[in-house]
């Protein structure tokens, strides 16, 4: 069975990644793609979300979304994801054009022109679908499950304990987590297991054009660890497609929004300030990461 999704992104190369599995992959519809300022400017990733779908000759609408935070003033991560935000492949200029309505509102359409709740993937900040939640409160109900990349348990890469789709705007996500929407939040405590190894990053230059593509972004990437690359984005795709594969539990979600620990995610795990049966998200926590680099080649086998 097909499904759908929206893509809300920020690309960036991971999110360039998990755009390209995803629009590819026979297994899932992608009726709308809406971008955010995040990794680069929103300008700059919703030409970057155009380039892909023309350079994979996709025929989907993308509507431009917040030119920043809620509250806060913008910054991005081109220190990790170049000026462009797609490092390391000369795209053409694309031909196509955005939607000329907002992010909040392509999203709006959407969701009450399909007959069933639709899935939303954000690998971006979250401040589209804040904003959704805010203006559009009669929507939540075609949501059918909230798929964010983003957050940690464990550690933050953007500070102590902040992930930076959630420090970039945590009045966003502090709305997104207190909404009630079915969440699963694939954040650090997995997409650092699932690092892509130099061995795959190699082998992608045997798989067409688009492997060499993927290869040129990926070696021009800034996020260096021990062992490999995170592509952080493509696991929320991986969940998509088959849940099984990312270890998850309940978890009692809340998110800082001022001080030393800004942009945090904290479990209450103890429940001290939720009743004992309150839980919001579904948190990822683990995942096999040969068996994760094996999958990512065979998507990109698969986008000829």
């Amino acid at each position: 069975m097909v499904k759908k999704i929206i893509l809300d992104m920020d690309p960036g190369v991971d999110d360039a990644a998990a755009l390209a599995v995803a629009v590819n992959n026979p297994a899932l519809d992608v009726p709308l793609i809406t971008t955010v300022a995040g990794n680069v400017s929103v300008d700059k990733t919703t030409n970057n979300a155009l380039k892909l779908l023309e350079f994979f000759n996709k025929d989907i609408p993308v509507a431009a979304g917040a030119k920043g935070p809620l509250k806060r003033d913008f910054k991005d991560a081109s220190y990790i994801h170049g000026e462009s935000g797609m490092p390391g492949y000369d795209f053409p200029q694309p031909s196509r054009q955005a939607l000329e309505v907002d992010a909040v509102t392509a999203i709006h359409n959407e969701l009450q022109a399909q007959a069933e709740p639709i899935t939303l993937i954000a690998t971006g900040a979250y401040t589209n679908i804040a904003r959704l939640i805010q203006q559009y409160p009669e929507d939540l109900k075609n949501i059918k499950e909230l798929i964010l990349m983003g957050g940690s348990l464990s550690g933050g890469n953007v500070s102590s304990v902040a992930e930076f789709n959630v420090f970039t705007d945590p009045d966003a996500a502090q709305i997104v987590f207190k909404s009630g929407l079915p969440i699963v939040m694939i954040g650090l405590d997995v997409t650092l297991k699932a690092l892509i190894t130099p061995e795959t990053t190699n082998a992608l230059q045997k798989l067409g054009e688009a492997g060499k593509m993927l290869y040129g972004m990926i070696t021009a990437y800034g996020d260096v660890h021990v062992g490999g690359k995170p592509m952080h984005d493509v696991n929320t795709i991986l969940y998509a497609l088959a849940p099984d594969k990312i270890k998850t539990h309940a978890q009692a979600i809340e998110v800082a929004v001022d001080g030393p620990a800004v942009g945090a995610t904290v479990s209450d795990f103890q429940h001290r300030w939720h009743p004992a049966d309150f839980y919001n998200a579904q948190v990822g926590y683990d995942i096999d990461a040969t068996e994760f680099n094996q999958w990512f080649l065979e998507q990109v086998a698969l986008m000829g």
